[in-house]
């Protein structure tokens, strides 16, 4: 009797003490829940910036990177007989930072010194950069850019001089990050895009950033209000997909969202976000960018021959878009592109036609699906010449036809003139790319002038007048690789205002079945009326 009282006197005061403790827990728990919510209660004290300051708490300096110079002089040589394209220009850049001059031909180290110049066409993936010093709390800096060319002189060519050939002036702003002069914000040749007479030249200027996201410390503390000490680069405050500091530099408000997927300010088929995935390729949403990979074949016999994009065909279709305000970007083997990027040599055939569909092969396996709709994508082939969808019913896809046989039928006897052939053919295929079409422009492949004398005379008497690239009968007229402009009288027709960027995304108003004939007999009447109404339209003109 005993035991089993002091049985239940243990587990009686088991259960106060288990009751004690809960109480306890959940009174503790209270009392910090109100202790936690007396702390948040308090007002967080702002942290107070000097909005007058310009460079606080680091050294003030400013970066100048020279991205890329491209010598605009090919197209020129290369269109008169002889060899003289063969020479690449041999040059060099100066910069003035606040007087401080800098060389770039005069490299020196504690190994010892030497000059080395750029020969090439193109210095894209030549990069350089240059650091300058500033005054503590400067506002501006004078910098100069100047492209010096070397050039032989005398009979023989013993003898060297060295020529200004472009030099660009730029103030640039410690406060705001911008620049003005020669370049600036939102002018037409796109800001760190300088179309000179002789180069073009992409380049940027920043300063010493203590968070190093590109945007200065007044700027973030005066006008974007952000954290002058937080990386603006990795955050997106309004959840449109795009940093802050690439709205803050082409001018977007970071705080408001912005539909950037379908934002297209330039019209050239780029929609903001694609801009922005390529910014280290150049693109610039506020000018009309074509970008293109482009893969060659291996030879397909023992007399043939790798077939490549040459490089000075790759110039003379930059230079040509270039001088009409559209950048044009070549990917034949870029560093730092996806693994079956351009460049690559294909398995070669003899022939490929449009109707077999065999560029599909090559459009699924080295053609990456995260460039589809951003690249156009062309194959120099051994056979071939057309531009057709791969996929869909879109003009995404170019090929052209470069076997020995072929070139030398379209007059190309010497490199030189392989090489100027090469660029008319892709620039007709890519023409077509860009909404040039015979079943909206009658000049077009239109193939009748093959019908007989009759047939050829009435085409030349409606058509003569279209000196184009996209005409059978210019296509490999070696003074023009050119689109028209609308100036040679009755039946020309101005293809440069004509094109349109954003066609190689659209899904085309006419399929092209095996056994399709130019210009398309459901299309004629159509094409008809639109070809006459752009005669009497660009007349009027």
């Amino acid at each position: 009797m005993y035991l089993k009282y002091k049985q239940k006197f243990i587990v009686g005061i088991t259960l106060l003490i288990v009751a004690f403790l809960i109480i306890s827990g959940i009174f503790v728990a209270y009392y910090l829940g109100r202790q936690i919510e007396k702390e948040e209660e308090k007002p967080i004290e702002e942290v107070q910036y000097d909005l007058d300051a310009i460079s606080p708490d680091i050294p003030q300096g400013l970066i100048f990177e020279i991205l890329r110079m491209r010598y605009r002089g090919l197209l020129d040589i290369i269109m008169n007989f002889g060899t003289s394209w063969r020479s690449k220009p041999r040059f060099y850049f100066i910069t003035n930072m606040d007087g401080l001059e800098y060389i770039s031909k005069d490299v020196r180290a504690a190994s010892g010194e030497s000059q080395i110049f750029f020969e090439t066409w193109d210095s894209m993936f030549q990069e350089n950069k240059i650091n300058r010093d500033a005054e503590e709390e400067q506002e501006t800096s004078e910098v100069t850019l100047t492209i010096m060319e070397r050039k032989k002189v005398g009979v023989l060519g013993i003898r060297s001089r060295d020529l200004e050939k472009e030099k660009i002036y730029l103030t640039y702003d410690y406060r705001t990050g911008r620049w003005d002069g020669d370049d600036s914000f939102n002018d037409s040749d796109g800001y760190g895009h300088y179309l000179g007479e002789n180069y073009e030249i992409w380049f940027n200027l920043y300063q010493t950033d203590k968070d190093g996201d590109g945007i200065p410390y007044w700027t973030e503390v005066n006008l974007l209000k952000t954290n002058p000490e937080v990386d603006d680069s990795k955050l997106d405050p309004d959840n449109d997909g795009i940093p802050t500091t690439w709205e803050w530099k082409w001018g977007y408000n970071h705080s408001k969202y912005d539909n950037h997927s379908t934002l297209d300010p330039d019209q050239d088929g780029l929609e903001n976000i694609e801009e922005y995935k390529m910014e280290k390729w150049f693109a610039n949403p506020f000018s009309q960018d074509i970008y293109i990979e482009a893969d060659g074949m291996e030879e397909a016999g023992f007399f043939d021959y790798p077939h490549i994009f040459w490089e000075e065909s790759q110039q003379i279709l930059i230079e040509r878009f270039a001088s009409h305000g559209f950048n044009v970007y070549i990917d034949d083997g870029w560093p730092g592109g996806p693994t079956n990027g351009g460049g690559e040599l294909l398995t070669p055939y003899k022939t490929i036609s449009q109707d077999s569909g065999m560029m599909l092969q090559f459009y699924n396996n080295h053609f990456s699906e995260e460039r589809r709709g951003i690249f156009r994508y062309l194959v120099v082939a051994h056979s071939g010449g057309f531009c057709h969808p791969s996929k869909f019913n879109r003009y995404d896809t170019l090929t052209v036809a470069t076997a020995p046989g072929v070139i030398l039928q379209r007059g190309g006897f010497t490199p030189r003139a392989r090489r100027v052939v090469e660029a008319a053919m892709v620039m007709h295929e890519l023409g077509h790319s860009l909404g040039i079409t015979p079943w909206n422009v009658g000049g077009c492949d239109n193939a009748t002038f093959t019908q007989g004398r009759k047939e050829k005379q009435q085409y030349l008497e409606e058509w003569g007048n279209y000196r184009s690239a996209m005409n059978y009968y210019y296509i490999y007229d070696k003074s023009l690789i050119d689109y028209s402009d609308g100036t040679h009288g009755e039946g020309d027709i101005n293809d440069w205002e004509l094109l349109d960027l954003t066609n190689f995304q659209k899904e085309s108003k006419v399929i092209e079945d095996p056994g399709f004939e130019l210009p398309g007999q459901e299309e004629i009447s159509f094409m008809h009326i639109i070809s006459t109404n752009l005669r009497g339209y660009f007349r009027r003109s």
